[in-house]
């Protein structure tokens, strides 16, 4: 079954006519918030004060100052001190800097940091001993691969600037609601961006163990559920570094449902990629090597994409491989490829 998507202020003093004016200068800043994390924000009111003192005029004019007789001498006097003139400070104004422009949708996924963060590292995963032919025993292989992949990424999530986080893991059989939709144990696994959870598919992959006795169809279940766990891990680290919410919004405003689609299969392409650049990184401790190795190689050709959101075999086994030999997210940027490299 192949994996679906989802100022300061400053006082003035001014000597003009024996008056001294108080100015104030205020300044609010302005906050701005991501396109796809926009939130509420109200700015500061400022009050104005009524406690100051007022200033009226006087009841009655000033007396005028008398004038000297034409027969009076002034007294002429010396001056002891030449008068000091202050002179108005100008006011100092505070330009707001302009914010900077966060990276626009085109940039999260075409340019992403996270093609710059560099190769993986292998944490030496080894496959857990239970085998997935139980519920307990698919869990405990969910719960391992779990372990291994939260010590896989983190360095290159912050290098790419973004914050690292576990993402919940749920197993479910049979109906299960969640804030991305109502989803059957007919279907594959998936993931919910808005709650971070991987949703692992229990009745898959424990009938896809047990349907067969053959030791080889085994080891093919085994790496199917390695590969579709880590498809969807792959999922969250492009949820974690912007790349999920903006191919989202993309994919909104195509102008096509063809658009549509193929956004969505860059999306699922690069999922593949992300989780195989762990797989390739940890093959020989895991391992992939052997009959796993040619059973991995077999399914990630077999892939179907019944409804053309998620690529088809050829182009699939191109990606995942890419990143199984490479170990660097730098070789997933399915968002650059040509149309051809993603039907």
């Amino acid at each position: 079954m192949p994996p679906r998507k989802k100022g300061s202020g400053a006082k003035v003093l001014l000597a003009i006519l024996g008056v001294v004016v108080l100015g104030g200068i205020g300044l609010v800043g302005v906050s701005n918030a991501l396109k796809h994390n926009d939130s509420p924000y109200s700015s500061p009111s400022i009050p104005t004060s009524t406690d100051g003192p007022t200033y009226e005029p006087s009841e009655e004019p000033s007396p005028a100052p008398a004038t000297a007789t034409a027969t009076s001498r002034p007294t002429a006097t010396r001056a002891t001190a030449k008068p000091t003139t202050t002179r108005p400070t100008a006011p100092r104004t505070t330009s707001t800097p302009k914010p900077k422009p966060g990276p626009t949708d085109a940039d999260l996924v075409l340019r992403n940091k996270l093609y710059k963060a560099g190769g993986m590292k292998s944490v030496n995963c080894k496959e857990s001993r239970s085998r997935p032919s139980t519920a307990s025993g698919a869990r405990a292989n969910y719960s391992t691969l779990l372990k291994c992949l939260n010590k896989a990424w983190p360095s290159i999530v912050a290098k790419a600037g973004g914050r690292f986080r576990s993402p919940h893991v749920l197993s479910f059989s049979g109906t299960i609601q969640t804030p991305c939709g109502s989803y059957s144990d007919t279907g594959p696994p998936f993931y919910c961006g808005s709650t971070e959870t991987i949703y692992m598919n229990l009745n898959e992959d424990i009938g896809n163990y047990n349907r067969h006795p053959e030791a080889y169809q085994k080891v093919w279940a085994r790496m199917w559920m390695l590969h579709q766990f880590a498809h969807e891990y792959g999922h969250h680290v492009q949820n974690m570094t912007g790349i999920l919410a903006a191919n989202s919004r993309i994919r909104y405003e195509a102008p096509t449902q063809a658009a549509e689609l193929e956004g969505s299969r860059r999306l699922e392409l690069q999922a593949s990629c992300f989780g195989d650049i762990f797989i390739g990184s940890n093959r020989r401790t895991y391992p992939v090597t052997g009959e796993s190795l040619f059973q991995w190689k077999w399914l990630i050709l077999h892939w179907t994409d019944y409804n053309n959101d998620h690529g088809d075999g050829v182009n699939h086994r191109y990606w995942a491989t890419r990143g199984f030999n490479s170990r660097n997210p730098n070789v997933c940027n399915t968002f650059a490829a040509s149309a051809g490299k993603v039907r």
